[in-house]
């Protein structure tokens, strides 16, 4: 059994490399249209997250912004599979694959990868359960009603954190069964995926009420997302701070990870949000 990733001593840190030509943040930073990702760029980027503090690398090949297409499984593994090689090669630290597929996992798995992220809970690909079972990988499960493409059409909660809670441990539960071991799994409440902005603050907020009824690990990805536009004004380059405060709140909330393309700015702000976290605990002591 590998160590488990999401550690109760810190903050993980996830950081993001999109090999995307058309992610709503940084598409186009490693693919442009259909040629191939230029690994070496993507490992340098990599340095510099890792320099600055990531713990986690996580690469994907398939945008899952609002509105965007399904990529073939043929396309999303020539895009991973040789990063997510060269990473492993270089790095000293878990690499994720961030995908909904199974195939794609498989591949990237084999090609050194720990950890699959799956932002559909199982949803999109129930026999990733299996795999990740079988191959002793940490699962991170998120939360996603419907597909990327039309997840904003009809959104509706009645109570955010009570539905996306229950939600969520259907997907824990269909993990357990199928072999995978509570180390090695982790849930994510899906900001921005399906969701308006009260629902992202809600689940932000309450983040320490999630972890305790589902008594898992809980990775938030605030980062750079419509939401903190929506609050501030600020055009997706110019959400950094955003991202960092809401970092900070949601570690003091309860988070045990944040997934971010801004690691240095997290760094500094985890470690606010879960010095202030500890001081809360021990005056209720």
């Amino acid at each position: 059994m590998r160590t488990t990733v999401f550690r109760p001593e810190r903050v993980t840190i996830v950081a993001v490399l999109n090999a995307t030509p058309d992610s709503f943040s940084d598409g186009g930073r490693f693919v442009q249209g259909d040629r191939a990702v230029n690994v070496a760029a993507v490992v340098d980027a990599a340095a510099r997250l890792v320099e600055a503090g990531a713990h986690v690398l996580d690469i994907g090949g398939e945008s899952t912004r609002p509105g965007s297409s399904r990529v073939p499984v043929a396309e999303e593994i020539a895009r991973t599979s040789p990063a997510v090689e060269a990473l492993a090669k270089r790095f000293d630290l878990p690499i994720s694959i961030d995908t909904r597929k199974a195939p794609v996992a498989e591949v990237a798995l084999d090609a050194g990868a720990d950890i699959v992220n799956d932002i559909s809970g199982l949803r999109h690909d129930p026999t990733l359960a299996e795999l990740a079972g079988r191959r002793h990988a940490t699962l991170i499960l998120g939360h996603l009603r419907g597909s990327p493409g039309g997840m904003q059409d009809e959104v509706h909660f009645d109570d955010v954190l009570g539905e996306v809670a229950a939600e969520l441990a259907a997907s824990v539960a269909l993990a357990r069964d199928a072999g995978v071991a509570d180390e090695q799994l982790c849930v994510d409440p899906g900001i921005g995926f399906g969701k308006h902005l009260e629902h992202n603050l809600a689940l932000l907020a309450r983040v320490g009420e999630l972890r305790q009824r589902l008594e898992l690990p809980v990775l938030v990805g605030p980062s750079r997302k419509a939401f903190l536009g929506a609050l501030t004004g600020e055009p997706v380059e110019r959400r950094d701070e955003a991202t960092a405060a809401a970092c900070a709140v949601a570690v003091f909330a309860g988070a045990d990870a944040v997934r971010v393309h801004d690691v240095a700015g997290a760094a500094r702000a985890v470690a606010i949000g879960r010095a202030l976290r500890d001081a809360a605990a021990e005056g209720t002591a």
